[in-house]
């Protein structure tokens, strides 16, 4: 039997391109998913200029089983990120860390002829991850890259009784402010302006500062020097700045996705004993934890749907370049 579904991919000249994805049979663990609903994220905007399908953030249904897989059965609602597959056998596999896996597939580099933007996808079912019945798909999609990028450091590496600084209020920011806070951390978030005050606040912030206009941080007043930082912006802050309120010893989280040069005073760090942590997606078990966590602490991203047709992609793509998206961009295809 074979499989056919429509897919929406990027071009040369940066066009939402129409294509086609295929496939004779499936093997050993792999699944069909009839995909319901995809994030766009800036990670697909990096794509737009390539020739490949767009999308890392699905949420489907469970259409058809292969012949050795048994993790999931056909009906069920499961949801994907970036990975598709890991070794199972190297040290971070078997440590419980496999996102860090030395023989990963994964979004971008391999399956190019599919992602989350198109009708079905064929994956294996060891990355995917049954979506609990409290959480909606449309809520899910956004929350299998974004959800797993943000809730991963702050879990392993935030106290209860730390403070935690956010900078930026965007599609990581204000999954930032819901997570750190329903931790029990003290959330101080940091943004441009005041626009955003208000909604950092219902999201559970206890400080906002807004910075654009402020020539010395030091004059913030900030209450208490922060203790761990988390990045979200766009483009990489003014170190010499947020040294100002930082504690010794403060941990600093670059979630932002820049492929730029990643430039740190190396003296403050050095003498404060500030910490840089890397931390990419989360394990398989930490998929799991994190969308538990999200049904039973209700945080959900803010999303703008769109339909998922070839229009609806520009348009959503469109969105997300002007910095408009508010927060997350939703494609969806339910019918």
């Amino acid at each position: 039997m074979g499989y056919t579904g429509v897919t929406f991919r990027g071009s040369a000249s940066g066009e939402i391109v129409k294509g086609t994805f295929t496939r004779d049979a499936l093997k050993g663990r792999e699944v069909l998913i009839k995909i319901t609903h995809s994030g766009l994220c800036g990670t697909d905007l990096h794509l737009i200029h390539a020739d490949q399908v767009l999308g890392h953030e699905g949420v489907g249904v469970i259409a058809e089983l292969g012949p050795e897989a048994t993790k999931f059965k056909v009906g069920d609602r499961v949801g994907w990120g970036v990975i598709y597959s890991t070794c199972h056998k190297c040290q971070f596999c078997l440590d419980g860390q496999d996102q860090y896996c030395t023989d990963k597939e994964e979004f971008m580099f391999t399956n190019t002829d599919q992602g989350s933007l198109g009708e079905i996808s064929v994956y294996k079912e060891d990355w995917l991850f049954k979506i609990p019945d409290n959480v909606k798909s449309e809520h899910a999609a956004p929350l299998m890259c974004g959800g797993a990028t943000v809730f991963t450091p702050l879990l392993e590496h935030c106290k209860p009784t730390d403070r935690v600084g956010i900078v930026g209020i965007g599609g990581l920011g204000h999954l930032a402010i819901q997570f750190a806070a329903r931790m029990g951390c003290e959330v101080v978030v940091f943004s441009g302006t005041n626009s955003k005050r208000e909604e950092a606040l219902s999201m559970g912030a206890h400080e906002f500062y807004a910075t654009k206009d402020v020539q010395d941080f030091a004059t913030l007043n900030v209450k208490k020097p922060i203790d761990r930082l988390v990045v979200t912006t766009a483009t990489l802050p003014d170190w010499e700045q947020y040294f100002k309120v930082l504690a010794n010893k403060a941990t600093v989280i670059p979630l932002t996705l820049t492929f730029g040069k990643m430039e740190i005073p190396f003296f403050q760090f050095l003498t404060r004993g500030y910490n840089v942590l890397g931390s990419i997606l989360a394990s398989r078990q930490g998929y799991s934890d994190m969308l538990d966590f999200c049904g039973r602490n209700k945080v959900f991203p803010v999303i703008e749907k769109f339909p998922l047709t070839r229009d609806g992609v520009t348009e959503a793509v469109e969105k997300l370049q002007s910095g408009k998206m508010r927060y997350r961009g939703v494609l969806t295809n339910e019918k």
